[in-house]
């Protein structure tokens, strides 16, 4: 026991008498003091923002309604459709008609007639007989009878590039349906390139080159 907690000795005690003790002093002398093991500390509030205490794993789970999305800052959140491909959108086209499809095909090659050889034109003639055929016993796809469409719409607009491009796909994507044939549209794009402008009527094509083809085989 230290001695600051005794108090001055009596005179008049005697010798063998207990010292007296200072409370006060042992009160506030900030010595060590005990922990307070059964006062009753109340439960943490698991949520609202009065509570103080740092935010807990069940503060992250509430539910989306009671939070406030965070500013777009004028950002424009991306579309969750995907871009349609030019293929999906050129089967979602109505089917053409052979006629449609023939008709610029026979007026380029009736144009060639003028200055190309007759074995040229003839073999072109051939290849664009067995590709009606096909088209009519169902041999070839819609995709491909779309193509073609636009294929003889670019020649008859005088795109050829264009419809080179277009016959060139058909190549890659489609051999197995346009080998047979498609080497007469490939000679005839390039043999109509090539003719004088004068030779290439213009203005809507009319029905005679298509009555005047031979009817193709069986």
């Amino acid at each position: 026991m230290s001695d600051q907690f005794i108090k001055p000795g009596n005179q008049e005690r005697g010798w063998n008498d207990p010292p007296q003790f200072s409370y006060g002093l042992q009160k506030d002398s900030g010595g060590q003091k005990r922990n307070v093991l059964n006062k009753r500390v109340h439960s943490p509030q698991l949520t609202g923002s009065g509570s103080g205490l740092p935010p807990t794993p069940l503060d992250r789970l509430t539910s989306p309604r009671d939070r406030k999305p965070p500013p777009m800052d004028g950002v424009t959140p991306p579309s969750i459709c995907p871009s349609i491909p030019s293929d999906v959108t050129v089967m979602a086209e109505s089917e053409p008609c052979i006629e449609d499809v023939q008709a610029p095909l026979y007026w380029a090659l009736q144009a060639c007639r003028h200055t190309v050889k007759k074995q040229i034109c003839d073999d072109v003639e051939r290849r664009l007989m067995l590709f009606e055929n096909m088209w009519k016993s169902g041999k070839l796809s819609p995709l491909v009878k779309r193509r073609m469409h636009r294929l003889s719409q670019e020649l008859k607009s005088k795109n050829w590039d264009t419809a080179d491009e277009i016959h060139r796909g058909l190549m890659v994507d489609h051999i197995t349906e346009v080998s047979q044939w498609m080497v007469g549209v490939k000679r005839l794009i390039a043999e109509a390139r090539n003719l004088n402008p004068e030779l290439l009527q213009t203005g809507d094509l009319g029905q005679n080159e298509i009555n005047n083809c031979p009817e193709p085989e069986s």
